[in-house]
């Protein structure tokens, strides 16, 4: 769907998390890395929320406390110790992980404060053992050129990464974290909202994203990395969208949004042209579960043999209201059994909008109306669940339907891996953030900016316009390596080695991001091993069609060394010698087909050797060798063919 975004006053910020690369965590001298043991330590913990110096309580974090969770913390001492298990005072904030974020932010022409202080911000969802998460204000005030726009940069921050949940059970009453990652330092940069546009969000990320790597102090790969975004429309709400992982998904997520807050408001936009008003949507929960006493419905046949009950609500004049798509495959009926699941804890909703289905009947459709005295112009919601659950769900459906006759509603939600989003939690309020007492404050000296600015990186842009120009790369290929954080490599490969710079480039972009695609583990393959392949390639004793093959070897073979991988892959090159008697031969064994390939004789020949030889000798050799050859047999091809 195609929309006049500019019309629409879509504005957007973004706040951009990426891991440092950093010998420690932040509060501790922890390895910044997850665990792949079993964890020696576990113990349990549920949080409450608390009231701030003003006695207010944050809503998000009492909307968690809502939930009524158990929450069970794994641990090995490898990667967490007591500061992660909130035993122990936090140590001293991590001047390596402060120094990174003033190189970025300096990069970004941002303005370091004088005195760092580290804040509290309540985070009860369980991703902390503390209840918050302490984060720190590095630079203010900065700018970043994108294309022909000046983009500000409100803040580049500090803060530590979450732990990370790795299962529920009992039915998502008791939810399990590893601490390994609780403390891994992260920076956030966040804009101004002066985004309007998805593909300028994207592309203004995109920005970002290589002026945190050019820094060359950011981790890389899955989850280390997440982009949040606040978007709104002129009529809609301010809306937070949390956790999108995949770059390539951020003009999705603001296209998908943008679509959701117009459906919203045209439902508005109905239910007002119905009549409907506030004081009609009553909490008003009847008991109607002898209707579904024989019912074929399996959900509510379980919910009964367990002896929980079934409560319905009316929604006056909400009738096909519920059904209405806002985004694919996410309806208004959607929205309402997001916000049941999460403030009732139950599996979800039933309305009557999707009815009959599940095994409902139309009979205990009309019975269900008659209980509720609703008319057909009305919409019904109910839950099998405990009376309290479905009682919680039934309060946070209506109060969903309330905000529906105000607009869109402003609220944090969370990105799903397609795009979608679905509801998180309330909107976090100012109680949310207050100073940290255990940390003291850290100065920022003069002397340490001007060290940290002398030393600055290559600024991206030129970067890329070096590389272009110096190596004789493509747009394309320059833009992969410096988005592939390969660059440094690339040109120690190329000093050394002597290979052609666009082979090697392809190789540590294209063929790389191809190899993890088919599960290799690249990782496990050192640049120093990386430079050792492409010095055989330099020296003639390995095809550079062979590279591949060598790598692949090496990333299963962590103690072994490139010869070996040549040696075992049987990938020794061929001397000239042997390449001219194997042509010889192939040639003997292929007369007739040569001849009458006339013309076509050389591509032919060079087709059957080099399916032999692939690997094991230059291809640019062998083609010498073969024209040579054919030159001397003039009965197989014409002049015209060599």
């Amino acid at each position: 769907m195609t929309f006049d975004y500019t019309q629409l006053g879509l504005k957007v910020g973004l706040e951009i998390h990426q891991q440092l690369n950093t010998s420690t965590k932040l509060f501790c001298g922890c390895k910044p890395e997850l665990s792949k043991k079993e964890p020696e330590t576990v113990f349990l913990r549920r949080l409450r929320p608390t009231q701030s110096e003003l006695g207010q309580v944050d809503p998000a974090a009492y909307f968690e406390f809502q939930k009524g969770v158990e929450l069970v913390y794994e641990a090995d001492p490898e990667t967490s110790c007591l500061v992660e298990m909130d035993e122990e005072p936090p140590h001293p904030i991590s001047v390596e992980a402060v120094e990174a974020v003033l190189t970025a932010a300096l990069m970004m022409k941002a303005k370091p404060v004088d005195v760092i202080y580290v804040m509290r911000k309540t985070v009860i969802d369980g991703s902390n053992t503390t209840g918050f998460q302490r984060t720190c204000v590095i630079a203010l005030d900065g700018e970043l050129r994108v294309g022909t726009k000046t983009v500000p940069i409100q803040h580049a921050s500090l803060e530590e990464d979450a732990a990370r949940k790795t299962r529920t059970e009992l039915e998502g009453k008791r939810v399990y974290y590893r601490i390994d990652r609780l403390g891994i330092p992260l920076i956030e940069v966040a804009t101004a909202p002066v985004i309007h546009s998805p593909a300028e969000a994207q592309e203004i990320a995109l920005a970002i994203g290589r002026t945190l790597r050019a820094t060359g102090k950011v981790m890389r790969g899955l989850g280390t990395i997440r982009q949040d975004l606040n978007i709104s429309i002129a009529e809609g709400a301010l809306t937070e969208i949390k956790g999108v992982q995949e770059l390539e998904l951020i003009a999705k997520v603001v296209e998908l949004e943008v679509q959701r807050q117009l459906n919203l408001l045209a439902i508005t936009a109905e239910l007002k042209k119905r009549g409907v008003n506030t004081d009609m949507i009553k909490q008003e929960f009847i008991d109607v579960a002898e209707i579904f006493a024989e019912t074929k419905c399996s959900v509510i046949q379980k919910a009964l043999e367990k002896r929980k009950c079934v409560k319905a609500v009316k929604l006056p004049r909400f009738n096909g209201l519920l059904k209405k798509e806002l985004i694919p495959d996410y309806r208004f009926g959607s929205e309402l059994a997001d916000r049941a699941k999460f403030w009732g804890r139950v599996g979800g909703i039933f309305h009557t909008d999707e009815l009959p289905a599940y095994g409902i009947t139309m009979d205990e459709v009309a019975a269900l109306k008659r209980a509720v005295n609703a008319d057909d112009i009305d919409a019904i919601v109910f839950v099998a669940d405990t009376v309290e659950n479905a009682e919680d769900a039934l309060r946070a459906v209506v109060e969903r339907a309330k905000e529906a006759l105000l607009g869109v509603p402003s609220e944090t939600r969370t990105a799903n891996a397609d795009g979608t989003t679905r509801y998180m939690r309330p909107r976090p309020g100012a109680a949310r953030m207050y100073p940290e007492t255990d940390i003291p404050p850290l100065s920022i000296t003069r002397e340490t900016v001007e060290r940290i600015r002398k030393a600055l990186p290559e600024p991206v842009d030129a970067k890329l316009e070096r590389l272009k120009k110096q190596y004789a790369l493509n747009d394309k290929l320059a833009k992969q390596l410096v988005d592939s954080d390969q660059a440094k490599l690339f040109e120690e490969i190329v000093a050394e080695t002597g290979v052609s710079a666009t082979n090697v480039a392809a190789f540590l972009t294209e063929t790389l991001k191809s190899l993890k695609r088919d599960g290799v583990e690249t990782h496990k393959v050192t640049e120093t091993q990386t430079v050792e392949i492409f010095k055989q390639v330099g020296a003639g004793r390995l095809a550079k069609e062979a590279v591949a093959d060598v790598f692949v070897w090496l990333s299963k073979h962590n103690t072994g060394t490139v010869q070996a991988a040549v040696e075992q892959l049987g990938l020794e090159m061929l001397s000239r010698e042997k390449l001219e008697a194997r042509v010889t031969s192939l040639m003997s064994q292929n007369r007739q087909m040569l001849e009458n390939a006339g013309k076509n004789a050389f591509g032919t020949l060079m087709n059957l050797v080099m399916r032999e030889v692939r690997g094991k000798a230059d291809p640019k050799v062998v083609a010498e060798i073969i024209r040579e050859k054919l030159r001397k047999h003039s009965d197989i091809a014409s002049d015209d063919s060599v």
